[in-house]
């Protein structure tokens, strides 16, 4: 099924307009529209812009997420009831304050379901180990936290070297980072330094001792006692390109 088409038909379920008023607002035939949303007829970016802009939809809601994300991002066929749900609660709380969902214009205010999208996405920012930011990913949040951190924290580190080749983190690939302020035991952590963000296998030693350990040609390994190094945060995600 085309994302595109679940979008429209998504935005035209929650107006409550049948295919007829959606084709006749928008210049296309009942058919036409049946296909777009039932993934038989590919529709072009800009033309379903169009439609979803003239059923009132904005294109950006306060998250700043546009159609693009959403497509690219989100399985519509599995979210569909739970942001209907999430929708019409929405819709139900603004009728009773408002009695109205149109603004001045006589458009709709806004896509409450698009809004609903707000607390179930989170543009996680991509950052280099000098920790500027040079990208972002959406990822979803679950019971308000992704990967059981708060959401405002979790950000992707851009491995800066080849040091843990040998782990399978090549240059450039993406490690997903939680707060993390003390080692543990096998895990890739970040750690801080004054020439930037390291990443390092930790693993736990006696006498409040870590051994850090890094793999390119061949494995190297260094014992530091815990207070002379700085933890921020945990790797527990990668992602590489093919």
């Amino acid at each position: 099924m085309s994302r595109l088409g679940d979008l429209i038909r998504l935005e035209r379920t929650r107006q409550k307009l049948t295919y007829k008023q959606v084709a006749r607002k928008c210049g296309v035939s009942e058919k036409y529209l049946e296909e777009v949303e039932s993934g038989r007829r590919i529709i072009q970016d800009e033309q379903a812009r169009r439609i979803l802009r003239t059923m009132g939809m904005k294109q950006q809601t306060e998250a700043d997420f546009t159609l693009d994300d959403i497509a690219a991002t989100v399985d519509l066929q599995s979210a569909v009831p739970s942001i209907a749900q999430a929708a019409e609660r929405k819709l139900t709380k603004k009728e009773k304050r408002e009695g109205t969902e149109e603004d001045a214009s006589g458009t709709v205010a806004g896509s409450i379901w698009l809004d609903a999208l707000a607390g179930v996405l989170k543009h996680v920012p991509v950052m280099n180990a000098a920790m500027k930011e040079v990208g972002h990913r959406l990822l979803p949040i679950t019971n308000g936290k992704i990967e059981g951190a708060n959401p405002d924290k979790v950000y992707y580190l851009m491995a800066p070297d080849n040091d843990l080749r040998g782990f399978r983190v090549m240059k450039g690939d993406l490690l997903l980072v939680v707060p993390a302020q003390a080692p543990v035991d096998g895990a890739i952590m970040v750690l801080d330094t004054p020439f930037g963000k390291i990443i390092r296998k930790t693993v736990a030693m006696p006498n409040f001792q870590v051994m850090l350990q890094k793999f390119d040609q061949a494995c190297e390994s260094e014992i530091k006692n815990l207070n002379a190094i700085t933890c921020v945060g945990r790797c527990v995600r990668l992602e590489a390109e093919l």
